[in-house]
């Protein structure tokens, strides 16, 4: 069995982290740290996990961490840098929810994050855990960063015709939305049921932080720098509690004019067991994943050298904590799929 940690464990993406992890056959939450909830069996703040676990939330021991195989770190910015280096020196991998370990610039970081970064010798060597796109590097990965939910949508949704140099880079702009539950689990005027009920809204317009992850991202996909300095991105916030829905829109070059786009996608994909590319002229909702760790993916041609991609996926799983499970697959061996087999929640 896997043993497994759990830092952060009252937060959305770690108490998703555990829902997803009691039903892994390789797998066994050994601890789950909370600084204000130590001492607190987890059934008795989330009661959907009754009868699910007899765990009790602990405060973080490194020493402790240190005996388990993974630690996932569903905390905020900052925290998973501060132990990665003792973690790995005794031979424990680390998988990190937040942004210590996307960002390979540092100071695009720094600019970001409003930190310095604590272990950038780490950093160098800790692999991208979008596992579609970076399976064999993550199979030797010692520390993994977890992907951002919005870059999730924007890769995948893109990486067939960047990987085919078949659209004009400067030319996309990335209309975006996401449930509350994006935000985390705090206390914020923005959040409030009263703030978010019967109301829609952007933010962000002016820079979001998912911002130089995505442009990283794409270079890296395509071998291309500088070339998606011109991206447009903008985010919004929809009253639901938790998916996300990107449409990204492209110009076609003269290459990508002449492809069946339909087929190149559901060839790039036809081995993934988490995309699903749908059918032409379909339409993904967000309830169609809600509570799975699978991404949809829609084509439109609306005008002869242009391209509609629609990206649907659950912010919190395969925008987090699914994606966390499925990079640990990957890194020691089991199953991609192993404990992600839930079927999404609809109505």
């Amino acid at each position: 069995m896997i043993s497994v940690a759990i830092v952060g464990g009252t937060g959305y993406t770690g108490v998703e982290l555990l829902r997803i992890l009691l039903q892994h056959p390789r797998a066994q939450v050994r601890v789950l740290t909370s600084r204000t909830e130590a001492g607190k069996p987890v059934a008795q703040m989330f009661p959907s996990l009754r009868g699910q676990t007899d765990l009790k939330f602990s405060d973080l021991n490194i020493d402790e961490l240190k005996q388990c195989d993974v630690v996932f770190f569903a905390t905020p910015h900052g925290v998973a840098m501060k132990y990665a280096s003792e973690l790995t020196q005794a031979g424990t991998k680390v998988i990190d929810l937040a942004a210590d370990f996307r960002l390979q610039n540092l100071q695009q970081f720094e600019k970001w994050y409003g930190m310095a970064h604590t272990c950038p010798d780490i950093l160098t060597k800790a692999i991208y855990g979008l596992s579609e796109l970076n399976r064999e590097q993550i199979k030797q990965a010692q520390v993994v960063g977890n992907p951002g939910c919005y870059p999730t949508t924007v890769q995948l949704g893109l990486a067939p015709v960047l990987k085919n140099k078949l659209i004009v880079p400067q030319s996309i702009i990335v209309d975006a939305k996401s449930g509350v539950s994006g935000a985390g689990k705090k206390a914020s005027m923005g959040l409030l049921f009263s703030e978010n009920s019967d109301n829609f809204k952007a933010y962000g317009v002016n820079g979001h932080r998912h911002q130089p992850e995505i442009v990283e991202a794409l270079e890296h996909i395509s071998g291309k720098k500088e070339v998606f300095d011109h991206l447009v991105f903008v985010p919004h916030l929809v009253p639901m509690i938790r998916g996300m829905l990107s449409t990204i829109y492209v110009d076609l070059n003269a290459a990508g004019d002449e492809v069946d786009l339909q087929a190149l996608y559901e060839q790039f994909y036809e081995n993934e067991y988490f995309v699903d590319v749908m059918p032409e002229n379909s339409l993904p909702e967000t309830r169609s994943v809600r509570g799975a760790n699978h991404l949809r993916i829609a084509l439109y041609k609306p005008q002869p050298k242009k391209l509609v991609i629609v990206v649907v996926q659950d912010n919190l799983v395969k925008g987090a904590a699914g994606q966390a499970v499925q990079n640990m697959n990957i890194m020691f061996g089991c199953e991609e799929h192993a404990g992600l087999t839930g079927i999404a929640l609809l109505p």
